[in-house]
């Protein structure tokens, strides 16, 4: 009695077995299904990268104008004072002008010496530096104040408030360029459509140009006192977005 119970145990038990062998396959065959619908069936999707930009010339807003004065003496320290001066006595006279922003610019001071490597005086150059998007008004102040210090340098750019507004309309000409490259692109090869899977913007344009005067002009003092007003004409900067990116076509 005892032997067929043990008997029937075994049985029961090897049926378990074969029972549970059988369902393993399946529930495999059901997790490749969902596989072949997730992420495996998009690695299987053909991938097309795709880069379309918009461009555009824009007039560069503003302008920064160096003034600059060197000055020799028998020593370091009347150098400095007379640079000192000269800054500040030009800081008070372009003080006040809501149109143009006035700011420290290089200031050095240097040893002059001789063939023997003996110092035989100093001599300092101090620089004053005048930003506006108001060409007219800096070109007004820098002539009131180039008998102290003349204009050694002119340089445009275009502010980062101008670049981004027209950062911004481009993106939407280079969002549109992309859609159309990537349907065109999808339809050439055969397919209905197209899915984003990623994609990279980038944009450039700020530029800063300098046009610097001749050292003449300067080292003069009075003969520029009666000088006009410096003609400011800005160039055009290029503007440039980026789209790069990725499609499942499908």
């Amino acid at each position: 009695m005892q032997t067929l119970r043990s008997i029937r145990s075994r049985t029961l038990l090897a049926s378990a077995i074969l029972a549970l062998a059988a369902a393993v396959p399946a529930a495999h065959a059901q997790d490749r299904g969902a596989d072949e619908r997730g992420p495996r069936a998009e690695s299987r999707q053909p991938e097309l990268t795709l880069q379309a930009q918009a461009v555009s010339e824009v007039v560069q807003d503003t302008v920064t104008l160096t003034l600059a004065v060197e000055i020799e003496g028998a020593d370091q320290a009347s150098v400095g004072k007379k640079l000192t001066a000269a800054l500040n006595d030009s800081l008070a006279q372009v003080k006040g002008d809501k149109d143009v922003k006035a700011r420290n610019g290089a200031y050095r001071i240097w040893a002059n010496t001789n063939r023997d490597g003996k110092v035989t005086g100093w001599r300092g150059r101090v620089e004053l530096l005048l930003e506006s998007k108001n060409f007219e008004a800096a070109s007004t102040l820098a002539s009131k104040i180039s008998a102290r210090m003349p204009i050694a340098g002119i340089g445009f750019s275009l502010s980062e408030e101008a670049r981004a507004q027209e950062e911004k309309r481009l993106l939407t000409e280079a969002a549109n360029a992309f859609r159309e490259r990537a349907l065109s692109a999808a339809t050439a090869f055969g397919f209905k459509g197209y899915r984003i899977r990623k994609l990279d913007l980038s944009g450039s344009g700020a530029q800063y140009v300098v046009a610097a005067r001749p050292r003449a002009a300067m080292m003069a003092s009075a003969s520029l006192s009666k000088e006009a007003d410096v003609s400011l004409e800005a160039d055009t900067v290029t503007v440039t977005v980026s789209v790069n990116g990725t499609v499942f076509l499908q």
